[in-house]
């Protein structure tokens, strides 16, 4: 494809961009701290080398009570402005466009001295916010203007206001959290004033040329949201008031919908900025889930957006322009929706990353320099922790070799990628594959490697990964036993009725694999989570379609804690709700007595009681397999990685991360 659409020019007030492409505000950690700018710098000066047409930052807030968490990133002053200097630079270098997020968070604050329009508690957050006074509102609707006019002091680009996902703007707009009775609310014109007194008061600060972006919730996938009549009404206001381009937000942070993870099928919400692209004259650009130039070009060149936002895309891989450009798209590491590094880090309060690129963030640190030697490299196994070291030894010039003993790349990722909703796994062992034949690494597929085939290379790396854990269990021999590799490739026909053992990630994939019918055509993965029209939904929100499973599934643990809590913390929720909805019967503080032909025998709380099932799937962890380390261990030259050096819960995040860095350490 030549993405004609995607990398043309646009121009935004007095700004022209070089393309389509906008890396989204995501908050990484590194604007929070004044040491932290050169990385920052660092940061998005990759992006910008990259080809990126606008990049716009993580949120800034306009005074303290708008922090996110205590001294938190915000932009109130001249100097902090001047110091920013240094990030804007950094991006011109590389003749990119960046702009400013100016975001309060109102009660998603995480400090006792969050404020919002009404003293409403966010379930988010553990403090209950005060409402903010009459002339608290007028003052900080004029902190926002302050803000937006030292960003360009600062040398930003344009800005962008973020007036959705449920922070302090849209928490005006809502009755949800807004039952004021002053000229702030009351009425939904009322409430509209905030975000309205905000643009116009920015714009007499900046001027008429420099580009306002403003972030608005289209859905807001909560109860007591925004009517769709409510929202174009804004729309057009805002568009009057100066606002140059519109972003697409989707769901509040509180919604019980999933609007970015794996699950969301890709472009799920092209449809919401398509409808206010027939509302508004100024340029929209829509977000979420949209991860391939191919999806970015067609949505642009049906008409449905001018712009196309992507944040964690560009996290995964900072080339991601560049290689469309010039025609290396299937040399794109694709984003796969994770959040395990980006945002469950952030709301763990550690810096972000990515899984799939641990470069991310750490672009001043993990530095793969090119070879000054060229040291032949072999790596055996072919799963995430050997492809990550494999390929990033090859960029730096080393002479590798990649030993696989089964037939395809990919280790555990081949399991991964057939749980619904994880398809595009599969784009990673893609983006591998691809990138191991262009730097010309030897792939010795369906080999396993010896000591002696391995005596002649300068360095060994160990990636053997894991085998699945066998527990001791009366009848672990008995047919009803399936091990869970076995039941997700189909090598052993699984019944109607199922008890799963190990309510870990595996466990919670494979109940889910198990309810799932695939050969559903009629599926809607928006019926099923209750989105429904927003012209008749307030905030888009209706009553969830129930599932039909194809199994009855009993997901069964050890542990007395509720099942699924260790999963991530920014996508386990919806994993949990999937298997509420999917009518699998969660039972923990499990002791495993013995298998026969009657089923699974367990005692609960002292009493004994029989699963009658057909299957019992057996999901009790992993363990490394490390068999030719200790053989090679005593040569001094072998690195073991991955799930070989630690079996943890397919920790991928950890395995790419430890490949990567062994790579730039040889």
């Amino acid at each position: 494809m030549t993405y004609d659409h995607l990398l043309s020019p646009l121009t935004i007030g007095d700004l022209t961009l070089r393309n389509r492409v906008v890396m989204g505000s995501m908050h990484t950690g590194l604007e929070d701290r004044r040491h932290d700018l050169p990385k920052l710098a660092a940061y998005f000066a990759e992006r910008a080398r990259g080809g990126t047409g606008l990049i716009i930052t993580g949120g800034y807030a306009p005074n303290k009570r708008g922090w996110l968490k205590p001294f938190a990133s915000e932009l109130t002053t001249r100097l902090q402005a001047m110091r920013h200097r240094e990030v804007t630079d950094a991006v011109h270098a590389e003749d990119g466009a960046i702009a400013l997020q100016v975001l309060h968070a109102g009660r998603y604050g995480y400090t006792p001295f969050s404020v919002s329009a009404s003293a409403k508690k966010s379930p988010i957050t553990p403090f209950k916010p005060s409402a903010l006074s009459t002339r608290g509102v007028d003052r900080t609707a004029t902190d926002f203007a302050e803000s937006v006019a030292l960003a360009k002091k600062a040398g930003y680009d344009a800005v962008e206001i973020m007036g959705s996902e449920g922070y302090l703007i849209n928490q005006f707009l809502a009755s949800r959290t807004n039952d004021r009775t002053d000229r702030w609310g009351g009425t939904a014109e009322k409430r509209m004033r905030f975000p309205l007194e905000i643009v116009r008061r920015s714009r007499e600060l900046v001027g008429d040329g420099f580009p306002i972006v403003y972030r608005i919730s289209l859905l807001d996938l909560v109860e007591d949201g925004q009517t769709w009549d409510e929202v174009t009404t804004l729309a057009l206001a805002l568009q009057d008031a100066g606002v140059t381009v519109f972003n697409t937000g989707i769901g509040w942070h509180e919604a019980r919908v999933p609007t970015i993870i794996t699950q969301v099928p890709r472009g799920a919400w092209r449809s919401a900025t398509a409808r206010l692209k027939g509302v508004v004259d100024v340029p929209v650009c829509a977000s979420n889930r949209i991860n391939t130039p191919s999806l970015a070009e067609d949505i642009l060149a049906a008409g449905e957006a001018d712009l196309v936002s992507m944040a964690r895309p560009l996290l995964a891989d900072p080339e991601f322009v560049a290689k469309a450009a010039a025609g290396r798209a299937d040399e794109i590491n694709t984003c796969i929706a994770c959040n395990q590094a980006c945002l469950d880090h952030v709301f763990k309060n550690k810096k972000a990353s990515c899984l799939l690129n641990p470069r991310a963030c750490n672009e001043t640190t993990l530095v793969l320099a090119p070879t000054r030697t060229r040291k032949t490299v072999a790596v055996v196994g072919g799963g995430p922790a050997g492809l990550a070291a494999a390929v990033s030894a090859a960029e730096r010039g080393l002479a590798v070799t990649l030993f696989e003993k089964s037939a395809e790349l990919g280790g555990q990722f081949r399991l991964a990628m057939q749980i619904p909703g994880k398809e595009d796994f599969a784009e990673t062992l893609r983006y591998y594959r691809r990138r191991l034949e262009v730097l010309g690494v030897e792939v010795r597929l369906g080999v396993e490697a010896s000591a002696a085939d391995l005596a002649s290379y300068d360095d060994v790396v160990v990636a053997t990964g894991v085998a699945p854990r066998v527990p001791a269990l009366d009848g672990i021999d008995h047919p009803k036993v399936v091990s869970y590799p076995d039941a997700i490739n189909g090598t052993v026909p699984v019944g109607k009725k199922v008890a799963v053992i190990g309510a870990g990630g595996i466990g919670v994939d494979v109940s889910h694999f198990l309810t799932h019918d695939p050969s559903d055509t009629d599926y809607d993965w928006m019926a099923h989570w209750g989105v429904g029209d927003p012209t008749l939904h307030p905030g888009g929100l209706t009553e969830p379609k129930p599932r039909t499973p194809i199994r009855e599934v009993t997901l069964l643990q050890r542990k007395t804690t509720p099942i699924g809590i260790g999963l991530g913390k920014t996508s386990g929720w919806a994993h949990r709700s999937v298997l509420k909805q999917s009518g699998v019967k969660l039972i923990s503080g499990v002791t495993y007595d013995r298998v026969d032909d009657a089923g699974l025998h367990i005692t609960v709380d002292g009493t004994p009681q029989v699963l009658h099932v057909d299957h019992v799937v057996i999901c009790a962890g992993q363990e490394s397999v490390r068999d030719l380390y200790d053989v090679l261990g005593e040569a001094g030259n072998a690195h073991l990685i991955g799930g070989a050096d630690i079996a943890a819960e397919l920790d991928a995040k950890r395995a790419i991360d430890q490949g990567t860095r062994l790579a730039a350490a040889l």
